[in-house]
């Protein structure tokens, strides 16, 4: 299993995670966790996912997210798993 944690921040708006999961299961990346919160309007998701199945590149998941984050209006990040935790150890 190859995963990685994709994140979605930005104003709330109808249909963020629709779209957001509308991509993934488009391509075959199954989402193993998730994790959404709104607070004072500000939308906040957190997915881990299995990117094992989709034909795609890191690089092309990761272009086609921020190109669809600008789409919806939000900031939409993802990163392998291992260079996630890396980067976030204290």
């Amino acid at each position: 299993m190859k995963k990685a944690i994709i994140t979605v921040v930005g104003k709330d708006t109808v249909g963020i995670i629709a779209r957001v999961c509308t991509y993934l299961a488009d391509n075959q990346i199954n989402i193993l966790d998730i994790s959404q919160t709104i607070l004072d309007g500000l939308f906040n998701m957190m997915m881990i996912t299995d990117i094992s199945g989709t034909d795609k590149t890191m690089g092309d998941i990761t272009a086609d997210l921020d190109k669809l984050g600008g789409e919806i209006g939000v900031v939409i990040r993802c990163q392998l798993e291992d260079i996630f935790t890396k980067m976030h150890r204290i």
